[in-house]
């Protein structure tokens, strides 16, 4: 028997013997066995009767002889030097997907020269070069990078490399079948590396994707996926490839990396465009998903909401929507997701998912612009707030209540949110407060800051089209749309500034702390060190007293240091130059995220 004929009588056998364990437990003192197995992504379990726990011992041990038989052979049949298998063994003399390999696939990774690696990449060309027996997973939102990474990949490989790699661009109506004849056919080949783009349109993928590490890469292949349905990954991690898979995960992009990778400076153009990785230069402006509201829009729908809807229809034969499933079949799911985006940043509760459609920034700067002591004005009490609402509600196309045939649950907001933290879209800081140490909540912030922006540039047309607001002059006018820009943008860098904080210093604790008056705009407490440091952060490039009184106040850091060590260092974070003041150090807060 040749060897290819010797792998599919062991594929064969491997099908009519039972997969999983034999496992015990004691129940009251007395001892049961039990089959237990992986099926549609959980966990089943089949109560074994006397005489049945030693066979199936003896079949799930002969499965697992068979398995190592075949992991050698598909070693020896990829091993270096080895010829091909004949073209008559080979399981057909076609390729079903869409398949680049030779010039075709030199050609596909040209044009990225120029392009700056994202920090990812170093993980990406060392799984290239392991052994392991794992596939990769290069996941994240659309725009962030994936394709470019595999290009590049692609394009600093050498001539016998190249010549044994092959890129496959999977597209919905492919079926993993398709996908294992191609690498079958590939593998006998000769073909080592290969790329599959987009799996996750595959509707099979997530429930049989442990054919890819358990056959392929198993028999030698390097095997890197990737996709815009992030879920769909998460989903095929926690069944088919639990344990059998790396993760890169690209959705999130620090201040630093979109700095260094793109070329463009600045934190203001970080929070007006952050979020993804879309081509620099000078008209990287009009070409982020995130230039107009509109465009933002469209982003929400194809890369979060369209992810969610297409991940959850695939998985568990679409059993797995849970409260969801009502939103779904309304066409209602892409509408509530565009809901909690706009409201993430603050207010991520059931009460902002019911209620009409009211603008949290347009509240906020009524009320600073009413207490400003430069120029107070009540110029925002006097606009028509009902009809710049509706505006604004309008040009980011959320509905109110009385137009959703759908009412939002409390469980519609829980499941949403799951699912967002699951796509990296969205984390959470910690809100403590002194000295009621119980009084804890959390701020959840938008990873994708530019995505947030867009919609607060929404909030400012809107207003903009205004009777009261058009009859002011063009100064007054000026003053007002910069105040609500200054009140986004200082609020939107302190989330930049907790979460990259926080995500930088795994082994710190990252907190906002509030008192009775006024807070601490972060807290990094070390608990090993047993010490902390205070933080203010401004979205200014002046040095004023104002922006020290908390961290000088004497109550505040007493409580502080009884409850979190010595204060080891207090800094305000700005725009500015590098200063220290009255024991304050003042940090350029793009130095600082830098």
């Amino acid at each position: 028997m040749n060897l290819q004929a010797r792998i599919d009588e062991l594929e064969r056998q491997l099908s009519e013997l039972p997969a999983g364990s034999v496992v015990q437990k004691k129940v009251h003192g007395s001892t049961y066995c039990y089959h237990r197995w992986s099926e549609g992504g959980k966990r089943r379990e089949r109560y074994l009767k006397a005489g049945e726990a030693e066979p199936l011992r003896e079949a799930v041990a002969r499965r697992k002889q068979l398995e190592g038989e075949l992991k050698e052979l598909r070693r020896a049949e990829a091993g270096t030097g080895r010829a091909p298998i004949p073209a008559a063994a080979a399981p057909s003399a076609s390729l079903q997907m869409n398949v680049l390999v030779g010039e075709r696939l030199r050609a596909f990774g040209s044009g990225v020269e120029k392009y700056r690696r994202r920090e990812l990449f170093g993980q990406l060309e060392a799984y290239l070069s392991d052994d392991d027996e794992k596939v990769l997973i290069l996941f994240g939102l659309r725009r962030t990078g994936k394709t470019t990474m595999i290009r590049q990949a692609i394009l600093r490989m050498g001539d016998a490399e190249l010549g044994r790699a092959a890129f496959i661009q999977a597209v919905p109506g492919n079926t993993l079948s398709q996908l294992n004849h191609d690498l079958r056919l590939l593998e006998s080949r000769g073909v080592r590396f290969v790329f599959v783009d987009e799996v996750t349109a595959l509707d099979d993928f997530v429930g049989g994707a442990a054919l890819l590490s358990d056959i392929f890469v198993a028999g030698g292949m390097r095997v890197v996926l990737s996709g815009t349905d992030s879920l769909g990954f998460v989903f095929a991690q926690d069944d088919q490839l639990y344990d059998r898979c790396r993760l890169l995960h690209t959705t999130y992009i620090p201040y630093r990396e979109f700095s260094e990778v793109l070329g463009i400076h600045g934190i203001d153009e970080y929070i007006r465009f952050g979020g993804t990785m879309s081509l620099g230069g000078a008209d990287y402006s009009a070409s982020s998903p995130f230039s107009t509201a509109p465009r933002a829009g469209e982003y929400v729908d194809a890369a979060v909401a369209r992810n969610i809807q297409h991940s959850l229809a695939c998985y568990d034969h679409g059993g797995h929507f849970r409260h969801l499933r009502d939103l779904y079949d309304a066409d209602e799911l892409t509408s509530a997701v565009n809901r909690v985006v706009e409201y993430v940043n603050h207010r991520f509760a059931l009460e902002v998912l019911s209620r009409d459609f009211t603008s949290h920034d347009l509240g906020i700067s009524a009320a600073n612009l009413r207490r400003d002591r430069a120029a107070p004005t009540d110029i925002l009490d006097r606009v028509d707030v009902g009809e710049v609402t509706w505006r604004l509600r309008e040009l980011l196309e959320i509905r109110n209540a009385g137009e959703r045939s759908v009412e939002l649950e409390p469980a519609h907001a829980v499941e949403i949110g799951e699912y967002l933290d699951l796509l990296d879209l969205t984390d959470r800081i910690e809100v403590r407060s002194l000295p009621d140490v119980s009084g804890v909540g959390a701020r959840t912030v938008v990873c994708q800051p530019g995505l947030r922006y867009a919609q607060v540039e929404a909030l400012i047309q809107s207003l903009m089209l205004d009777q009261t607001f058009s009859e002011l002059s063009l100064a007054e006018r000026n003053v007002v749309e910069g105040r609500i820009r200054t009140e986004v943008m200082g609020r939107m860098l302190e989330d930049i500034v907790l979460l990259e904080t926080k995500r930088s210093r795994p082994g710190c604790e990252v907190f906002v702390l509030q008192f009775a008056v006024g807070e601490f705009d972060m807290v990094v407490f070390d608990p090993k060190a047993a010490s902390c440091e205070i933080y203010e952060v401004k979205h200014s490039d002046q040095v004023a007293a104002a922006q020290r009184r908390h961290l000088l106040d004497p109550q505040k850091r007493r409580m502080c240091e009884h409850r979190y060590g010595p204060i080891t260092g207090s800094f305000v974070l700005y725009r500015g130059a590098d200063d220290y003041i009255d024991g304050v150090q003042y940090v350029n807060v793009e130095e600082y995220l830098s």
